[in-house]
């Protein structure tokens, strides 16, 4: 039995040992950088213009594809009958709000260019009528509706390069990293 109490006593003295001598080095680590918002702008390289402008393709995707569930689930007609919409009228509500934070930042991020800032408005524009018309009109055919919903990526896509052109040389730069793939190294 002393064997066994004297055993653990160096094991306990070794734990103590081995936590002092990690404690300085843990306290001389630095605080780590910031990570984007892996959420709302998953795709996101650039600073807070290419987030929001991410986040706007990004978050319509979203309530796009809780809307279909709803049409799947109770189909075209009774997809917007009582509560039946209430998942969709959710995603809506909560993306306005979290949107928000990103849309400031890329209006701050962009207050040298009116273009740009113009451009940024113009897209959250579009961006809260595009949630809006997710919802099926009455009599519109299932590739009506579908090539309808689908519409709102290429403008989305047309009036983001239009921000991104309209961008100081510094912060386009920035913005359109993700955008445009570097070209690749010939082999010679």
């Amino acid at each position: 039995m002393p064997s066994l109490q004297r055993t653990f006593r160096v094991l306990c003295a070794f734990f103590a040992i081995g936590l002092a001598a990690a404690a300085p080095a843990y306290a001389q680590k630095a605080e780590p950088a910031p990570k984007p918002e892996t959420y709302l702008c998953p795709h996101a390289t650039g600073g807070a213009v290419d987030c929001f402008l991410h986040a706007v393709e990004h978050l319509y995707t979203m309530c796009r594809q809780v809307k279909s569930i709803e049409i799947i689930e109770f189909g075209y007609e009774k997809s917007e009958e009582g509560v039946n919409a209430a998942k969709s009228e959710y995603c809506v509500d909560k993306h306005r709000l979290s949107i928000t934070r990103p849309y400031q930042s890329a209006l701050r991020e962009a207050t040298g260019s009116r273009t740009a800032v113009d451009g940024l408005r113009a897209i959250y524009d579009l961006w809260l009528k595009a949630l809006v018309e997710l919802k099926w009109k009455a009599g519109e055919s299932d590739d009506e509706y579908k090539a309808r919903i689908a519409k709102p990526y290429d403008a989305f896509r047309e009036r983001a390069t239009m921000i991104r052109a309209a961008l100081p040389a510094g912060q386009a730069k920035a913005a359109t990293a993700a955008v445009v793939p570097a070209k690749a190294k010939s082999p010679n």
